[in-house]
């Protein structure tokens, strides 16, 4: 029996790289490839520290997420969003938010308390999830990062050009 071959872990893009402010294109083929970059991407979140991952933070330009709030603790939070619309949305919550893209960067957000999404998953198959708190967060930042659209663009314009400052210092220092 050949051994598994071993998971490529990707690095996640930083801020600003310009695949993060792009939209990512229709995912049209579900084949083995598409298989195995979701497979990577959940790897490459999980050796990130994270619990959302959008293709362009790894240089793909997709409309291809992953998400797992339990963080490996319960393998049917696993979630495969390809192709993602949000279809219904209510409530409000604002709550701190950080991102792979933006490292020690957080701030307050304000988000649906509640998200309805329809989507693919690796295989073609449309369904829906829907989700409240973390989830619907996670459903909503990530969806974002599709839509080349990061946090920090739904902060207030004060509090984005302090991270923004904060960011080209780190960048000056080397620490970015």
């Amino acid at each position: 029996m050949a051994a598994k071959a071993a998971v490529k872990i990707h690095e996640v893009l930083k801020y600003p790289d310009p695949v993060l402010a792009r939209p990512g294109a229709p995912v049209t083929v579900f084949d083995d490839a598409l298989r195995r970059l979701v497979e990577e991407m959940f790897e490459s979140m999980y050796v990130a520290q994270g619990i959302g991952l959008a293709a362009p933070q790894i240089g793909v330009s997709q409309r291809i997420t992953v998400i797992d709030v339990s963080f490996r603790k319960n393998p049917k939070d696993k979630l495969v969003l390809i192709n993602p619309e949000v279809v219904e949305r209510t409530g409000k919550q604002v709550e701190e938010e950080g991102c792979l893209s933006l490292p020690d960067i957080r701030e307050k957000v304000v988000r649906a308390a509640w998200v309805k999404v329809k989507a693919q998953n690796e295989h073609g198959a449309w369904f829906e999830v829907e989700g409240e708190e973390l989830l619907a967060r996670a459903l909503l930042h990530e969806i974002d990062h599709l839509d080349g659209v990061l946090f920090i663009d739904r902060i207030s314009r004060l509090k984005r050009e302090l991270v923004l400052r904060r960011i080209r210092k780190m960048q000056k220092a080397g620490e970015w």
